[in-house]
């Protein structure tokens, strides 16, 4: 239980977000802090003595030794319940359009809004029956939050009992709408609740992720899949097209809730994914994706400690709705910022410094945020997963600085971007040759099931030509094209064929920006057909020019651009392949 004793201290120094009190013998470590004469949003991050290190969330100009310093008893926490999905929030879970409607176009420092909108009332439809009884995690009623998502209600951890009463009909998320009885007496339950973001919600098993999230991204699905509930970074420069990678992602993987958050990047960005959240529309339903999808921004200018709590917000907000047995995919971007966020703050507390001035325990908070995705069977019994895919930003593109390093430590999916790539406008810009992904192998029996048998089989295939491709450039730049055999001649073909036909997608093309799985087997597919084939005319004496100009050759390029239902063609195409070959 939190101690809810408000303990006054006393400010003795400001160091920008960094605020010394004394007088606080009795607050703990990550309790939330009001803040001088204003109120400030703070939190606690060091004791020593009576004396409190406070974090401020909040612009700390004009603040001074003296002013007061009030402990709430309880942690940075979220508010969780109907009415998050199609909400903006800042770092520390404060409505942006409810502050715009209330004070304009920048957020006025100790200004308090309630996260959850307290007037609007819910239609709240009971599964639960008077007598019945309730463990935690146990679904009490459900909520039509939007179109898209119904959102259930469920009994908050550590609480237990007997249904005594339980409402149906509209309330308000205070609004009491079930009373339990257990050893403590009747305790009253609404449709909010709140939760420490800094600690993980529980559940009653994790499991091996064994599903992959599926994107329609096919560099991403055919060579490096991302399991649901795994965990993969997006480390690239400046421009490389992390942001839009990101995009495609929240637009088309297989995930049921979005959680976006903007961790310290740049006001045009952060613009531009505010802008352009709304007007996108989910594919599959034809509904604003923001009917399932909560957007987070902390852009760089806010104040440096919020861009740290941005993250932990997100990721309880997504840990919420897996508890509900939904599939949710959490994008954050960029984890960079955040431990920028970390470096500052420990600079500020006079913390031994680590590697490039990054606080010691760099690895491990890294570690502590990523842990939190996974696979889990929930305390109600339903499977959710979490997955979480964060953008990393190394200064100049270095893949050797620590936050990169300590990322790569624990996640199991790197999708390496390249600048070279991003400039010849090839999209998505994962160097094929830096990127992995440590769930192919542990995918391919879903895949070969649910796309095609020789799945397996075409992902290594393709690879091999890539890697060979990589191989045979070295040669061609030192004594040119004609050094080399017509074997190693088609060989660059094919690859320049995988490259350009299948990798390369148009995120802004109607058909292109999103390829099915069996429609990406049927592509590579007609790819490697053309190789194999072209492999046996070879043999039997057909000129390498000759097969290289034929009209077969087109179609394998146009592939890509045919609508899923026309993927019946790709056999006539295979069989002219075949007849132009002979």
């Amino acid at each position: 239980m939190a101690n809810t004793t408000r303990q006054e201290g006393i400010i003795v120094k400001v160091s920008g977000p960094l605020v010394i009190a004394a007088g606080m013998s009795h607050a703990r470590m990550y309790d939330m802090v009001m803040v001088g004469d204003k109120g400030l949003i703070g939190e606690i991050i060091e004791m020593r003595g009576d004396s409190a290190s406070i974090q401020v969330y909040e612009e700390t100009a004009g603040v001074g030794p003296g002013e007061p310093v009030v402990s709430t008893g309880s942690p940075l926490s979220v508010e969780l319940g109907p009415g998050l999905m199609t909400s903006i929030y800042d770092g520390i879970q404060r409505p942006l359009n409810k502050i715009e409607e209330r004070a304009g176009a920048f957020i006025t420092r100790g200004i308090q809004v309630p996260s959850l909108d307290r007037e609007r009332q819910w239609e709240f439809v009971p599964v639960v029956a008077i007598g019945e009884q309730v463990e935690p995690g146990t679904v009490l009623g459900t909520v039509r939050e939007t179109v898209l998502v119904t959102h259930k209600v469920m009994v908050p951890p550590r609480v237990r009992g007997r249904v005594e009463w339980i409402h149906a009909g509209l309330a308000t998320v205070t609004d009491v709408v079930a009373r339990l009885s257990n050893d403590a007496g009747i305790v009253p339950l609404t449709m909010m609740q709140k939760w420490p973001v800094r600690k993980g919600r529980p559940y009653a098993e994790k499991r091996t992720p064994a599903t992959p999230l599926t994107t329609g991204q096919r560099v991403i699905d055919m060579f490096f899949p991302v399991a649901k509930g795994g965990v993969a970074c997006v480390p690239g420069p400046f421009g490389s097209g992390k942001t839009v990678v990101q995009h495609q992602l929240a637009k088309w993987a297989d995930a049921e809730i979005v959680v976006y958050v903007g961790c310290g990047e740049r006001g045009n960005e952060m613009t531009d994914v505010l802008m352009e959240f709304p007007e996108l529309h989910d594919p599959k339903t034809g509904e604003p994706l923001m009917e399932r999808t909560v957007l987070i921004a902390n852009t760089s200018n806010m104040p440096v400690a919020a861009r740290e709590a941005s993250i932990y917000t997100g990721i309880t907000i997504a840990e919420y709705y897996r508890d509900m047995g939904y599939s949710v995919a959490l994008m954050a971007d960029s984890t960079s910022r955040w431990a920028e966020a970390l470096r500052e703050m420990s600079g500020r507390l006079e913390e031994m410094p680590g590697e490039e001035g990054y606080p010691a325990y760099l690895g491990s908070r890294v570690a502590e945020f990523y842990e939190r995705a996974g696979t889990v069977v929930n305390k109600n019994g339903t499977a959710g997963s979490l997955t979480a895919i964060g953008a990393v930003s190394p200064p100049g593109g270095d893949l050797s600085e620590p936050v990169t390093q300590s990322t790569l430590r624990i996640v199991k999916v790197f999708w390496g971007l390249d600048a070279r790539l991003a400039e010849s406008r090839h999209f998505p810009a994962i160097n094929w040759l830096l990127s992995y992904s440590l769930y192919a192998d542990r995918l391919d029996e879903f895949f070969a099931i649910h796309a095609g048998q020789e799945w397996p089989t075409y992902r290594r295939d393709s690879m091999r030509l890539l890697q060979k491709e990589s191989e045979l450039e070295e040669i061609v730049r030192l004594v040119g094209i004609d050094a080399l055999s017509p074997a190693d001649r088609l060989a660059l073909e094919t690859a320049k064929s995988i490259r350009e036909d299948f990798l390369h997608q148009n995120a802004f093309h109607e058909v292109d920006t999103y390829t099915s799985l069996p429609k990406q087997y049927r592509i590579i597919r007609l790819i490697l057909t053309f190789y194999t084939e072209a492999q046996a005319a070879m043999q039997r004496g057909m000129l390498l020019d000759r097969m290289l100009e034929l009209p077969v050759r087109v179609e394998i390029a146009r592939a890509k651009y045919l609508p899923e239902s026309e993927i019946d063609r790709f056999d006539a195409i295979e069989a002219r392949i075949r007849e132009q070959l002979k």
